[in-house]
């Protein structure tokens, strides 16, 4: 939801530390891997109980997602970037969940399993609207640097860092909040079939509100 928002923001306060590294001659792709490493390793330490140091890891994960995407549009942007960016990316968000599932399973497990069928609903129909607005040469005006076409929705990438930082901070009432933000996802998921239904209509050439017609350039991450 606040994504278009604090994207431009972001992007402008890694870029210093992006053009470091592009002159260390560091690509974007082995950003990408040492991010989801780090991510791996904070769902390991939720899984052990270590829920400062998963914290610490979650957030240096997502400095490595801002930072390879920086470094690509520094250098040269790649499908093989734009498809190892979102590849990962998705894992890692279904990884933290599962952590808590682990470390406490008798009250944790049911909530993150609503929580992780919930995360596929938003990621399925992200995905599914993109291979069809790829097809059809539609671009977002909202997010243009985007290596898919990125469709919003009311729990994207912020919302769901905040999430994993309010459940570092408040591990016992993970599953509250894995319940509310399922039931978010749910209403993401929901808005995301009805933009598909009408953009997607066979006799039209609709595009979803808010979103630029066929014909648009993107690039590759």
């Amino acid at each position: 939801m606040i994504d278009r928002h604090l994207v431009p923001l972001v992007r402008q306060a890694v870029r210093p530390v992006a053009r470091i590294l592009v002159r260390a001659g560091i690509s974007a792709d082995q950003v990408s891997i040492l991010g989801f490493a780090l991510g791996v390793g904070g769902a390991a330490a939720l899984a052990l109980g270590a829920h400062g140091a998963g914290l610490a890891l979650i957030l240096l994960n997502r400095l490595a997602d801002a930072l390879d995407g920086e470094i690509a549009r520094l250098t040269t942007p790649t499908d093989r970037g734009a498809f190892l960016d979102i590849a990962l990316d998705f894992l890692f968000y279904a990884l933290v969940p599962l952590g808590f599932a682990i470390v406490d399973p008798s009250r944790n497990a049911l909530p993150a399993c609503v929580l992780i069928a919930s995360f596929v609903g938003t990621g399925s129909s992200f995905l599914a609207f993109a291979t069809i607005a790829e097809r059809r040469g539609m671009r977002s005006l909202a997010f243009p640097t985007k290596g898919i076409y990125y469709l919003g929705g009311l729990t994207e990438g912020a919302e769901t860092i905040a999430l994993f930082v309010a459940m570092c901070l408040w591990p016992q009432g993970f599953p509250i909040l894995a319940y509310g933000f399922a039931l978010l996802c749910a209403v993401t998921t929901l808005t995301r079939w009805h933009h598909g239904w009408t953009a997607f209509t066979p006799q039209t050439e609709t595009v979803a509100p808010g979103h630029d017609a066929p014909g648009g350039v993107r690039e590759a991450r």
